[in-house]
């Protein structure tokens, strides 16, 4: 480990006030011995510049899945008071709301008799790719209403059923969103890309649940031993890009008129009740509701290929939950014993609030929030429930996948996309994505072992295993 970094806990690091100038909270975060060889001491210097931001409360925190990123490491986590705090698009990404939603069918791995054919069907349903654009035509007063609405525009347009948006993080919408701190730039770029993937580690997948370690929890979430599923992992498409990019030239000039000391202008930031913060919040929200929307569309995309395919209902094929990664949310969280409400910036991490905790369905209410955990193509994939350590911990989060320990460049140069996708055929997988650069982009060895990562969050009770589910077939962006 590195100097100056000390044991917290069993799989619990500190880094000390003082490990960077400013400091004004401790960075924590959570890695098991093996997962510890493999940090990167940049991910850690973030973490500790995270710290020095004014109005930060209790500590900066970093998931298993922590590796270097813009600002804050991928798999940081950060709330901050409303009345001296800041918010920061380093602390959200670039690719805002990203997530990833699962939904269950009625089907076995028997019933997919050509599981080829089906995901070329599923591959030529969803548009995937760089640049991907949809066939749907979203109209300029349709986008604005994606941007208000979210995942309910949707449902109301009848990509979905009613259901979905009680099993979506905020119901699929933020209601804060301001379209007019919305530029005409990330309007443009958003208008052809509903309903597509994108590119990166973006993905559609189709899996089988293949372990139980929670039956009570399984059953509330609609998962059973056996049955086929399907995960959708993609985020805000071009139209988050250009809301972050836009927004961070305005913070920037903020970051000065503020007289916020940063030791890395990537956190540039502005309070959050200031103009600047409250615009760039704004935004943010418009992209995250463009995101559960995208989602939503992509989800009734598929639901259309299995209803075609296989002759099952749509609505035997329930949404299990949407979980956002790339987001700033208003939060009531205890601290100190007493209930304060907090900007939590989640960058690269999931929620995970447990049993009671407000915003979850009622049917969940005494089982906590299901957690979904993708793991790397070809790797298993998880879901976990939300948890009260979670809650007193980390202002309810948890992991968000099983963070890269190679980089894009250094992925293309040692391995061949067709090597990866043979080999992953082998174990019965089925990789289709635009070109074979994108399959050695993605490919397994590139990310930390996803049930390491995810034994630790377990271990740490900032979520609990509940099913853990394998990859049949991959539609990779």
């Amino acid at each position: 480990m590195l100097d100056g970094v000390t044991r917290a806990g069993t799989d619990e690091w500190e880094i000390p006030v003082g490990y960077v100038p400013g400091m004004r909270v401790p960075g924590r975060f959570f890695l098991s011995d093996a997962l510890a060889a493999v940090l990167e001491p940049g991910a850690v210097q973030q973490l500790a510049n995270v710290a020095t931001l004014p109005g930060i409360v209790r500590y900066s925190l970093g998931m298993p899945d922590i590796h270097w990123g813009y600002g804050f490491p991928i798999g940081g986590v950060a709330a901050f008071s409303l009345d001296e705090g800041v918010i920061s698009p380093g602390g959200v990404g670039f690719d805002i709301n990203c997530g990833v939603r699962l939904f269950t069918t009625p089907l076995t791995k028997g019933d997919i008799k050509k599981p080829r054919d089906f995901i070329e069907s599923l591959y030529q349903a969803v548009p995937t790719g760089v640049g991907a654009k949809s066939s749907l035509k979203v109209s300029p007063a349709a986008l604005t209403a994606v941007m208000e609405k979210g995942a309910r525009w949707a449902v109301e347009a009848g990509y979905g059923v009613e259901r979905d948006l009680a099993r979506c993080e905020e119901g699929g919408c933020m209601k804060q969103a301001d379209i007019r701190a919305v530029s005409a730039k990330a309007r443009a770029r958003g208008i052809p890309q509903g309903g597509t993937l994108g590119s990166g580690n973006h993905f559609l997948e189709i899996q089988v649940v293949s372990e139980i370690y929670d039956e009570t929890a399984a059953k509330a979430f609609g998962l059973l031993k056996g049955q086929i599923c399907c995960m959708i992992h993609c985020g805000s498409r071009g139209l988050g890009h250009q809301v972050c990019t836009d927004h961070l030239k305005t913070l920037e000039t903020a970051t000065k008129k503020y007289h916020i000391t940063l030791p890395d202008r990537q956190l540039a930031c502005a309070p959050i009740q200031s103009p600047e913060g409250k615009a760039y919040f704004g935004a943010m929200a418009a992209a995250a509701n463009y995101a559960w929307a995208n989602r939503q569309l992509i989800m009734h995309a598929a639901r259309l290929q299995f209803e075609r395919m296989f002759s099952i209902g749509y609505e035997s094929m329930p949404l299990v939950y949407d979980v956002t990664h790339n987001v700033a949310k208003i939060e009531e969280h205890i601290v100190d014993g007493h209930r304060v409400t907090l900007c939590v910036h989640r960058k690269g991490a999931t929620r995970s609030f447990g049993p009671g905790a407000r915003d979850l369905p009622g049917d969940l209410a005494t089982i906590g929030q299901p957690v979904i955990i993708p793991g790397s193509m070809g790797t298993s994939s998880f879901v976990l429930k939300g948890t009260a350590t979670a809650m007193e911990r980390t202002f309810g989060s948890t992991c968000h996948g099983s963070g890269r320990v190679m980089s894009r460049s250094q992925a293309k140069k040692r391995l061949s996309g067709k090597e990866v996708a043979d080999h992953l055929l082998a174990q019965g997988i089925i990789v289709r994505a635009p070109n074979e650069a994108a399959i050695a982009d993605e490919a397994p060895e590139v990310y930390k072992p996803s049930s390491e990562v995810v034994q630790v969050v377990h271990d740490a009770g900032l979520s609990a295993l509940v099913a853990r589910l394998s990859p049949l077939g991959v539609i990779k962006g």
